[in-house]
């Protein structure tokens, strides 16, 4: 079956539960798993609340706790279930690249993410990472909604 499941994590509440899901998987699978935090770099022009309210300072030091905060939680919960675990914290303007090119190099046979499942102007406006991580991979990908 799969021998190495990528799961990317926003921080999101949707995006922790589908990590924890994605752990008993991985588990039940007999993989090992990549946890992923792609983050945004900083952008004079910007409609990212967090980067209009910030120095760019103060968000890559936040958006660096975050990701560290996120990784650990993912790294707590591989080891709660067994899972052997790395984890992996990389900046990029585009995470859907980021989320690609990081199962592609480690080997990874599946990407299990979430989907916030968003519709209409939401889905144009925000785009849907989850979505171009769909169209654009050839490696298979498993979605939490």
């Amino acid at each position: 079956m799969y021998r190495h499941i990528l799961i990317p994590v926003d921080g999101s509440p949707l995006s922790m539960t589908a990590m924890e899901t994605s752990m008993a998987f991985a588990r039940d699978a007999g993989a090992k798993v990549t946890a992923l935090m792609v983050v945004e770099p900083f952008h004079l022009f910007t409609m990212s609340p967090e980067q209009i309210e910030a120095t760019r300072e103060e968000y890559e030091r936040l958006s660096r706790a975050q990701a560290d905060h996120c990784l650990a939680a993912a790294a707590r919960e591989a080891e709660r279930f067994g899972v052997p675990c790395e984890v992996v914290q990389l900046e990029s303007d585009d995470p859907y690249l980021g989320i690609i090119d990081t199962a592609t190099q480690r080997g990874c046979d599946l990407i299990a993410m979430a989907s916030h499942g968003r519709r209409g102007i939401a889905a144009l406006m925000l785009g849907s990472v989850t979505l171009k991580v769909l169209t654009h991979s050839s490696i298979p990908v498993l979605v939490y909604r």
